[in-house]
């Protein structure tokens, strides 16, 4: 029997300005940006890290090797779970004029309800700020 374990490991987002990404993510957000060298070797590669989880960036204009079919910015919706109260978070994105689309807002998450703030990062990817509740 195969079983899924534990955790995605990371994910990738396609942006189309990696300056503006790595503030939002990592000013606004609380992420921290790593630089690693893959493994098979070529140019040093930019993540955001946060918890056990990171978040690797490609560049729309030169996306590493193998990507997704259509490597596009602004296609990612995402859902991140934080222990920090909505309130800090709504007061976060509007000292940063950050536009909180909708919320906070009862959803449905992978293991329960969760209530959840909605905004858009630089590269119009859905990023959702989610309490469990």
């Amino acid at each position: 029997e195969l079983i899924m374990t534990l955790s995605i490991d990371h994910i990738v987002l396609t942006v189309n300005d990696m300056d503006k990404t790595i503030k939002f993510y990592c000013d606004v957000l609380g992420m921290t940006l790593k630089e690693f060298h893959p493994a098979n070797g070529g140019e040093t590669r930019k993540s955001l890290i946060f918890s056990n989880q990171k978040i690797n960036l490609h560049h729309a204009n030169s996306p590493y090797e193998p990507h997704a079919k259509n490597p596009l910015s602004g296609t990612t919706d995402i859902c991140f779970l934080s222990s920090t109260p909505l309130e800090k978070w709504e007061s976060r994105l509007l000292e940063n004029r950050i536009e909180i689309e909708d919320g906070p807002v009862k959803r449905t998450g992978a293991t329960g309800p969760i209530m959840s703030l909605y905004v858009r990062d630089p590269d119009m990817n859905l990023i959702e700020i989610s309490n469990k509740i």
